[in-house]
């Protein structure tokens, strides 16, 4: 099997310092240092440098976690490889996502596998992009999801993971229901540019998928206030604030004063959602489980969303 302590060696090349290293894999500092010292003992060679307050990598120890990709994508294949040969399952299963992704897809895969697997403990972490491929690289986790244009930064061509696509999340447009429009079945982009719009932050990611969809039908919305979280969003247009984009994989709660209509026509937005594995894993037969579980689930909220927030 792996060195841990090569994992431990690999995290800390991600994450740059000994406390972000000993916060992700749960260990103490001083104990992530005794395992980086371990490791340049046992290997005759060294990994780290004094660099001010802290150490960084020698040009041996980038070297080393750089050629260790292959060694542990080659290493998962045979773990799954020797897995279904026994006809076994992991003892763990690790799931990550973002907040809507893991109250909506994570929650219900969880339950149905501790149900199919009793075995196997699953344990789910909500969690941003970036900290989604830190505990991979740490294993903490084994599958994330997260929308595709925040995985691009981290992925892209990136050997320690694979990624599939899950779902297209079509963007819903949220109004008041006292609103004119309130009574329709769906809207356009067009007919909605001159109200008062409620989006994200510039930089964001749906921010842009918001600037991308008027940019496509060649209009300017009048952004009158900033919401981050979606509840927040809602809870704006709720107050008559003004109008909003939901993606129809996020639920209203039961928000009173609002509606959600379908988007018409030219410009319908839609995040991308993936799921990244690390590499070598993909066959698994319990990822390969967890990823049709998850579709299912998804198509099925979105086939089941509008009528759900009626």
């Amino acid at each position: 099997m792996i060195d841990p302590r090569l994992i431990t060696l690999r995290v800390f090349a991600r994450c740059g310092t000994v406390g972000a290293t000993a916060d992700l894999l749960g260990y103490s500092p001083s104990a992530v240092s005794a395992q980086l010292r371990g490791l340049q003992h046992a290997l005759g060679m060294q990994l780290l440098t004094k660099d001010g307050r802290g150490v960084r990598l020698t040009a041996a120890g980038r070297f080393l976690v750089t050629g260790s990709d292959a060694l542990i994508a080659e290493w998962e294949s045979l773990r799954t490889a020797a897995m279904e040969a026994g006809d076994q399952m992991p003892s763990r299963f690790g799931l990550g996502g973002f907040s809507t992704a893991a109250a909506q897809l994570l929650a219900p895969l969880a339950a149905t596998l501790r149900a199919t697997h009793p075995l196997v403990q699953v344990h789910v972490l909500e969690a941003d992009p970036a900290r989604c491929f830190d505990l991979l690289v740490a294993e903490r986790i084994d599958l994330a999801v997260m929308v595709a244009m925040q995985s691009e930064a981290y992925a892209e061509d990136d050997p320690r993971f694979e990624q599939t696509v899950l779902l297209d999340d079509p963007l819903d447009v949220i109004i008041p229901a006292d609103h004119p429009l309130a009574s329709r079945t769906s809207v356009t982009l067009e007919e909605l540019a001159q109200e008062p719009w409620i989006t994200e932050t510039p930089g964001s990611t749906y921010h842009s998928l918001f600037t991308a969809a008027f940019t496509s039908v060649g209009v300017t919305p009048r952004i009158a206030h900033e919401a981050v979280e979606w509840e927040t969003q809602i809870a704006f247009v709720g107050a008559g604030l003004g109008v909003g984009l939901l993606p129809r994989l996020a639920p209203l709660h039961g928000a009173e004063n609002v509606v959600r209509l379908r988007l018409a026509g030219a410009g319908k937005p839609a995040r991308r959602i993936v799921a990244a594995v690390r590499r070598g894993s993909i066959t698994s037969p319990l990822v390969q489980e967890s990823l049709g579980i998850l579709q299912v689930n998804a198509q099925r909220i979105l086939a089941g969303r509008l009528d759900d927030d009626l």
